[in-house]
């Protein structure tokens, strides 16, 4: 396999392209099977790229993450977007959890019975399978996903 490094000519989005061979790229691209996954661009070029060169004995050291600098830097704003717009999805969600409750897998029984007037309303959170969810969504009970999972108090370090 081959990863290039690519580009659509429109936009400017950066992407990864997998492909068995340089032969297999220049096929594709030839067929107009390349688009840009961000705005469906059909014009991509390859973009500048490091080479990768193994080291002795082929192993290669791992790669450190770039930062959001490195990613502006090296002309690539989305990547560096991205990272920050995650980061405050993360936070936003951290903040919402503030003064809620983990329930665990007791969520669907204790949603259940606020919604009912069975037990006081209160913020909490927990696990609950994706069916479960439905039917408690079904029934009028006001339930969210989350967009991160997680970690349960007793797993923290």
């Amino acid at each position: 396999m081959i990863v290039f490094d690519l580009k659509c000519e429109g936009q400017g989005h950066m992407f990864e392209g997998w492909f068995g061979s340089s032969a297999d790229y220049e096929d594709q691209k030839a067929r107009g099977l390349l688009s840009c996954p961000m705005c469906g661009d059909a014009n991509i070029v390859k973009a500048l790229m490091a080479p990768a060169v193994a080291s002795k004995g082929n192993s290669r050291p791992a790669r450190p993450a770039a930062s959001q600098e490195t990613a502006v830097a090296m002309g690539n704003p989305e990547e560096s977007r991205a990272r920050a717009l995650m980061r405050a999805l993360a936070e936003a969600q951290n903040k919402a959890l503030e003064g809620s409750t983990w329930v665990g897998r007791d969520f669907a029984e204790q949603a259940r019975a606020m919604y009912y007037g069975e037990q006081d309303r209160a913020s909490i959170h927990g696990e609950v399978a994706p069916e479960e969810a439905r039917a408690l969504i079904s029934e009028g009970v006001d339930v969210t996903a989350l967009p991160f999972p997680v970690l349960p108090p007793e797993g923290k370090n």
